[in-house]
């Protein structure tokens, strides 16, 4: 099976999870549902454990793209991380990021089918936020410590919301870093931004 076959196959267990959910399905209940074999999923993921990372780098994928679109709308980095929070924080969203927070929770532990997703769950970010900041202007080594900061923070206030469910609170915690993001707006009189993407 070729490559593109097992991105289908994927495309299709990210749809219907997102409908039923992730937490309880077998892998023999999933494939029945899309209109596979069980021995398919397990050719192309390895295991349960390995199909659910791999669905959790697709929807982080997606959320990367998602924030490269909000970029080329503004050149207003509160507006951006006001939008971006937005998204992410859609309620629809919700199940797949229950999903990301365990297998995280595995991952602290060491679990070995989270080698990979150790190894790109910060870094897959780090690198296109501390890009993008530096194009907004910012010198490279402030980028980069935004961009671990605006992660760390953006995954902790998902982490509180899921877990209290007072959005109230969380988007107003939210509001105040993009307030926050300001103050490296007022740098970029320092450093004129680089608009150099095609």
């Amino acid at each position: 099976m070729s490559g593109t076959a097992k991105e289908a196959l994927l495309e299709r267990c990210v749809e219907h999870l997102q409908e039923v959910g992730f937490s309880d399905l077998s892998m023999r209940e999933l494939a029945a549902a899309i209109g596979t074999s069980h021995r398919m999923l397990h050719y192309h993921f390895g295991s349960r454990d390995g199909l659910l990372v791999e669905i959790v780098n697709l929807m982080e994928a997606r959320q990367r793209a998602a924030l490269a679109t909000l970029e080329a709308g503004t050149d207003d980095l509160t507006e951006l991380s006001r939008a971006f929070w937005k998204r992410v924080s859609d309620p629809v969203l919700a199940p797949a990021e229950r999903l990301f927070f365990e297998i995280y929770a595995h991952a602290l532990n060491g679990r070995p089918w989270t080698a990979g997703f150790r190894e790109s769950v910060v870094a897959a970010w780090t690198g296109p936020v501390t890009d993008m900041l530096t194009r907004h202007g910012l010198p490279s080594r402030e980028a980069a410590r935004a961009a671990r900061l605006s992660l760390a923070v953006g995954r902790g206030l998902l982490l509180d919301l899921l877990a209290t469910g007072d959005r109230a609170a969380v988007d107003d915690a939210a509001e105040l870093f993009a307030e926050l993001i300001t103050g490296l707006e007022a740098r970029r009189a320092r450093h004129p931004p680089r608009r150099d993407r095609p």
